[in-house]
């Protein structure tokens, strides 16, 4: 813009503002704000304005395809897929009501589509053929101190016979040998055989090892009396000769306490060609809060969340095989709070943020670091500011993939404590000793901030609030654009709608954004009215959409192997200077371990491009990707579907 141009911009500002002081003089308070909103209205849709800022626009279903959503991912078909399960509504939940759609952004539509378990708070990810791994969910909501009416808590059945293990099923009565008091559990336990443990000098015989099994029970009859108050052991009723000796439970206290979430096994692969879920094997574990994300080897490995007593998953770890669709357990125990960032490495390792949504104990698996997983080396990352306000903060490999630098934005402290960061933290694990340094400050504490990589390599950061779930109305309508390339943050156009928990950002093919959920606890500042479920979608054009025509991009292989190349017809090749693959994202919980854009060589020609995929498979992952071409003014094309195999 031109020095004459930005005096002409400011003097047409001048006027504008002093037009409205004028009319609020005249007519008081209610033309005051009247005329104010007008004014914003017209400013913010001025070309030069969205040009600089972009704009949002909010996207209103019908009532009948409107739902809770809690996670989103973009599908290889170009349409995004919003899972609500029962979406954090008890009475959907013992209705059996669970809730999918495939919303369209080019053409509008919005279908239906059956879901077959609860997956509210499950785990996902992109798999190499193009469907989506879903496991985990919903086997119980929580209830809170108040409403338990039975006692009831973890049962550890114990077997000392190391022949075979003992199966109890659901009913089995637990009755502690001091209190007197019997609890039955809710659901079939096995308890593997006892191991044998030897002496390793000499060989001798030492003692069994109990196998164990974890089980929730419940007092048989209401009220506190039912209570328990210590460690106890229990005798299990309907056991006869040494199974009766062999088998037997110790509890810690079984009392009226609040009683967590409870996750189930089912796993599934979301089919985007047919449009429905396809039931695979189970995993080992039940999961509610679970992160999945790929290995270097294609696997996709499963971590954390609470199993089917509501406890965290005590570092069982385990793999899905796309090729057999089974899980096995992985050698590893490391534990991790629930929906850990994390994901894979150049080099094959894992990189932990110490990012997460907050379920587990305070001080197990909340460092940052690098993790082995071979080995099960676990190397400790130094540098990170706010190291304590890491829950629902969120975490993003900035642009281009190659860099390998990451960026943690904000976060909150543990639990419903009102502490948030407003801190962004950068780490370049290239670097030769790498540690964490401050990047820009946002400018309040932001607890669940959306984040999207965009062509550019730019980074969206929008929304989140400064206190746990939006309490006292603290949600923040801001938005702002970080420049990988130059470090900077700069605000851009503020959201139209407020977004906390239970919210996300997806990046659609055409280069906009899609915003979704949000789930504040309560309505006002005083926290007194119940919040309500935000069901509206949420449309972002960047800036860049409103300077010149995007640059045309067509034609080409649908495949291209890693360290290949494919070639692209484009009437603008000469304005291209950049070429990306952006992994499509699958984000819940300020969670999104998929999204990586990742840099091409490029060679051009008068009508045509030319990009070459880089070899590493542990920087481009097997599976579908969006290619974008970007111009000399930071425009992007409209995306291709490209599948690397």
């Amino acid at each position: 813009m031109t020095d004459r141009a930005g005096r002409r911009r400011a003097r047409r500002l001048a006027i504008g503002t002093a037009v409205v002081l004028a009319l609020a003089g005249m007519n008081g308070p209610w033309v005051y704000r009247f005329s104010t909103e007008k004014y914003h209205d017209y400013k913010i849709n001025r070309p030069e304005y969205k040009a600089e800022n972009g704009k949002w626009e909010v996207v209103n279903f019908p009532e009948e395809y409107r739902q809770n959503t809690i996670h989103a991912a973009l599908l290889h078909t170009g349409k995004v897929l919003l899972v609500a399960g029962s979406g954090n509504n008890a009475d959907n939940f013992d209705a059996k009501k669970f809730d999918t759609r495939i919303w369209d952004p080019v053409n509008g539509t919005i279908k239906k589509i059956p879901t077959p378990k609860d997956l509210f708070c499950t785990g996902h990810t992109q798999l190499a053929n193009g469907n989506l791994l879903i496991a985990g969910g919903t086997k119980r909501y929580e209830k809170l101190k108040g409403d338990v009416t039975k006692a009831g808590g973890l049962m550890v059945v114990h077997n000392e016979n190391p022949d075979k293990p003992i199966t109890l099923p659901a009913g089995t009565k637990f009755t502690g040998k001091e209190n007197g008091k019997t609890f039955v559990s809710k659901d079939p336990v096995v308890v593997e055989r006892a191991t044998k443990v030897f002496d390793k000098a000499t060989g001798a015989f030492l003692r069994n090892e109990p196998g164990l099994g974890r089980i929730y029970v419940e007092a048989q009859k209401k009220g506190a009396k039912y209570e328990t108050g210590t460690q106890d052991n229990y005798r299990v009723q309907g056991l006869s000769g040494a199974d009766s000796r062999n088998t037997y439970g110790i509890a810690e206290k079984l009392a009226l306490d609040k009683k967590d979430f409870q996750g189930i096994r089912d796993a599934f692969e979301f089919d985007p060609v047919a449009e429905k879920y396809i039931k695979v094997d189970p995993m080992n574990e039940a999961r509610w809060y679970p992160t999945l994300t790929t290995m270097s080897d294609g696997k996709i490995l499963s971590l954390s969340g609470l199993d089917e007593i509501g406890q965290l998953v005590p570092g069982k770890n385990e793999l899905y095989d796309p090729k057999t669709k089974t899980w096995t357990y992985t050698t590893h125990t490391r534990q991790f709070p629930t929906y850990p960032a994390i994901s894979l490495m150049q080099n094959g390792e894992m990189f932990y943020s110490g990012a997460n949504a907050g379920y587990g104990p305070d001080n197990v698996g909340r460092d940052p670091g690098v993790w082995d997983v071979a080995t099960d080396k676990f190397t400790k990352l130094k540098g990170l500011s706010d190291p304590n306000m890491l829950e629902t903060a969120g975490t993003v490999l900035l642009p281009p993939a190659q860099d390998e630098k990451y960026m943690v934005i904000g976060g909150g402290g543990v639990g419903e404590s009102k502490l948030s960061s407003k801190k962004t933290r950068v780490i370049d694990l290239l670097a030769d000793n790498p540690k964490f340094t401050d990047g820009p400050s946002l400018e309040k504490g932001t607890r669940y901030p959306q984040y999207s990589i965009l062509p550019d390599d730019t980074v969206m950061i929008s929304g989140g609030s400064e206190d746990y779930r939006g309490r006292g109305d603290s949600n923040i309508l801001q938005a702002r654009m970080y420049d990988a390339k130059t470090g900077k943050l700069n605000r851009v156009a503020d959201p139209l709608v407020g977004r906390n928990y239970h919210s996300g950002s997806i990046l659609l093919p055409d280069g906009r954004l899609m915003f979704f959920g949000s789930d504040s606890l309560y309505a006002d500042k005083a926290d007194t009215k119940p919040g309500k479920f935000e069901q509206r979608i949420e449309i972002y054009t960047p800036p860049y959409l409103y300077r010149d025509a995007q640059p045309s991009l067509s034609g080409g292989p649908q495949t291209i192997a890693r360290g290949a190349s494919g070639t692209f017809k484009s009437e603008h090749a000469s304005t291209i200077k950049t070429a990306r693959l952006i992994r499509p994202s699958a984000s819940t919980h300020v969670t999104d371990v998929d999204q990586r854009s990742i840099a091409l060589d490029l060679k051009k020609t008068k009508d045509s491009i030319t990009v070459t995929v880089p070899k590493n498979r542990n920087l481009v992952e097997s599976g579908w990707y969006m290619l974008f071409v970007t111009d000399d003014q930071g425009t992007p094309s409209k995306a291709q579907w490209v599948k690397v195999p």
